[in-house]
């Protein structure tokens, strides 16, 4: 057994350093209210990303990352600082020129190649290249809102991040991306700056009192409580090549339903397509319902618009339900229609709606929330991932991290190859997976 244990300690990854980087500039003290679009991420986990890159450098190249993020935190600095909250539970964000900064892990791990990392299966070993497993983004009170670990590979660089989901979404974490990749490039400045005013969006003071400390944030019961172990997930990309989602897209929009005027989007053919699979591959009755979920940009839908630069959380769930038998029975574009409905009604007035429901009666998101049998789909094909070039080339691959994950999640990226290509990380029950990837018209297009 002596052997096998040594073999475990060879395999770690070994955190070497711990340094924080502050913006380079000294700017006083500043703070943004947390408004409504914000508050129901407090109690997810922080948010996680891998980006992996080929090339041997690594002691530049983590020189290179320091220099260029003390200078993109010049705009973004809010992400240098913490949450605060006042006595009445109104949270904050908040920076000053004392604090910490962002954290920054240096790690090795010569024994995983760059080509490990781009399986399609998720594994253990993507666990320790990304900083803050299983840390609730309250925690911001007292970590940083962002922690990045670079890990030395056998021929890359793996760079594992955790941002604090309460503070900014998708369309803001990859604003910052592709700005901290500008400064790294060579470019004097950001092309876009990050429009930091939340309270322009929204300015009511919300309590919001998060549950006690005993108190399991994610399932609601207390963390002592006899509770039935969930079964186990497993996590795998689906990688659709820009003809595979041609010809989902093509076939959907050959047989539009009466009354139909508008084509369905790429998103909503990709959408059900993976929404009819996943409920085949649970094998649910059909009278059981089934949720669809997406966590929809709010930007250009809310009154007044907000620029794609606004930083924060400007993001809603949008939902709809069906029966599972009237989904499976039914052509793909019922289920379409059905989502196409769902994302073009949610306008400003549902958006107020949604908000004046919250702010009368916060109410901390739980998984479960999401719906019943669900697929929530977050992150979007549309963010560009593999365009974070900081000076050594294009990701190799882009990930998810552990964190926010739960039966039915899905994350969209840009494919490798570009065009059209999506790239699907799915989680389920291993059992749902396992028929998912034997189900040939789901595959199918895949190839």
């Amino acid at each position: 057994m002596a052997p096998e244990k040594e073999k475990e300690e060879i395999m770690e990854v070994k955190i070497t350093g711990k340094s924080h980087v502050k913006p380079n500039k000294k700017l006083g003290r500043s703070e943004c209210q947390l408004v409504t679009f914000d508050l129901p991420y407090i109690a997810f986990h922080y948010n996680q990303k891998l980006i992996v890159y080929k090339g041997n450098e690594y002691e530049d190249r983590v020189g290179k990352l320091k220099d260029g993020l003390g200078v993109v935190l010049e705009d973004f600095y809010q992400l240098a600082g913490k949450l605060a909250k006042d006595e009445d539970w109104v949270f904050r964000v908040e920076y000053d020129d004392d604090m910490e900064g962002v954290e920054v892990l240096e790690a090795e791990a010569e024994w995983i190649s760059v080509e490990d990392l781009a399986v399609e299966e998720g594994t253990s070993t993507l666990k320790e290249l990304i900083p803050y497993n299983g840390i609730l983004n309250s925690e911001g009170l007292h970590r940083p809102l962002l922690s990045v670990q670079l890990t030395k590979l056998r021929d890359g660089l793996a760079m594992g991040l955790a941002f604090n989901h309460a503070i900014l979404d998708g369309t803001s974490t990859w604003h910052f991306m592709s700005s901290w990749a500008q400064i790294c490039s060579g470019l004097p400045s950001i092309s876009l700056l990050p429009f930091l005013d939340r309270t322009k969006v929204r300015n009511t003071k919300v309590k919001f009192q998060l549950s006690p400390p005993d108190q399991d944030l994610q399932n609601g019961s207390s963390t002592d409580d006899a509770k039935p172990a969930d079964p186990p997930l497993r996590e795998r990309v689906f990688k659709f090549s820009e003809s595979g989602i041609d010809k989902i897209k093509s076939e959907i929009n050959s047989s539009m339903p009466p009354g139909s005027s508008k084509p369905f989007s790429t998103f909503q053919s990709l959408a059900v397509h993976i929404w009819r699979h996943v409920t085949q591959a649970r094998q649910l009755k059909p009278e059981d319902y089934t949720v669809f979920t997406v966590f929809a940009d709010c930007r250009k839908r809310v009154d007044p618009p907000m620029p794609e630069s606004y930083f924060g959380n400007l993001i809603q769930a949008i939902f709809t339900v069906t029966a599972a038998g009237l989904l499976s029975i039914n052509p793909p574009e019922f289920g379409a229609s059905m989502i196409q409905k769902a994302i073009e009604t949610h306008d400003a007035k549902a958006i107020e709606e949604r908000n004046k429901q919250f702010e009368s009666a916060p109410k901390i998101f739980q998984f479960k929330d999401a719906g019943v049998n669900c697929v929530a789909v977050g992150s979007s094909p549309r963010f560009p991932v593999y365009e974070v070039d900081f000076g050594w080339g294009k990701p190799e691959t882009v990930r998810s991290g552990i964190n926010n994950r739960f039966d039915g999640m899905v994350y969209l990226y840009q494919g490798k190859s570009g065009g059209r290509s999506i790239d699907v990380e799915i989680s389920l029950e291993a059992g749902a997976m396992e028929r998912l990837e034997k189900d040939k018209e789901f595959v199918l297009e895949v190839n």
